[in-house]
């Protein structure tokens, strides 16, 4: 995503987190901006990173002009259930437990595990890959996602991210796949209660990472090129 809107003209950061509190990123997104930026900036945040730019929005306003999340995870626990059945529909027995092995197991710590777990995970979460897609360089620390993770998935239970979220008064635009396991009615509906301008766009024949998507890919980033349009 940072590739092809840098490739599109944009002036695009895309932090590393390494710190292992949620606290911590927070923070460490914050020096990343002032270092970097010409702020307020917009900030497009993915997955948990959709939920580290709500916080960081919510405690910094200063530093953020708009916010774009994509395929955040659901604001509420209830909702959240819903993602681990959507994905054990979408994969044979033994991929379901090969996958939950590498997750919750001592998996990933290789390239080659974290290779399969990826394709497995792709196989779960998205709808129609493009075709020949190249593959990024990633690492994985588990101590770090175990660490933060847990903190943030408390943050949800307790009501405390819902709390923060609604300190945010930058105009916020969410751009959720219409086969995402992560069901979109857990981000459009609590986020309603508490930012009464939200944009909320469903996107048709998509899953997880829209920019991967064979289908949805251009109405993405042409959404993404609309919210980064001077106001």
């Amino acid at each position: 995503m940072a590739q092809e809107l840098a490739a599109r003209g944009y002036g695009v950061l895309e932090p590393w987190q390494s710190a292992a509190s949620v606290g911590g990123q927070i923070c460490e997104l914050r020096l990343q901006l002032e270092a970097a930026c010409a702020t307020p900036a917009v900030l497009i945040g993915f997955s948990w990173g959709a939920w580290l730019a709500c916080l960081l929005a919510a405690r910094h306003p200063g530093l953020v002009s708009k916010l774009v999340l994509a395929g955040c995870p659901p604001f509420e626990a209830g909702f959240a259930a819903q993602i681990a059945a959507a994905r054990q529909a979408r994969l044979l027995p033994e991929e379901w437990q090969e996958l939950t092995a590498l997750l919750c197991g001592g998996g990933m710590d290789t390239a080659a595990e974290l290779a399969r777990a990826l394709q497995l995970l792709d196989k779960a979460e998205a709808y129609a890959l493009l075709p020949d897609l190249p593959r990024p360089p990633l690492c994985f620390d588990r101590g770090i996602f175990g660490s933060v993770w847990a903190e943030a998935a408390e943050l949800r239970r307790s009501g405390a991210l819902l709390r923060e979220a609604a300190r945010i008064r930058c105009p916020v635009l969410a751009l959720h796949g219409d086969h995402d396991p992560h069901p979109a009615a857990g981000v459009e509906q609590p986020l309603r209660k508490i930012l009464p301008d939200l944009r909320f766009r469903l996107l048709q024949r998509c899953g997880h990472k829209p920019w991967i998507e064979t289908h949805a890919r251009a109405d993405f980033f042409q959404a993404l090129e609309d919210a980064l349009a001077p106001a």
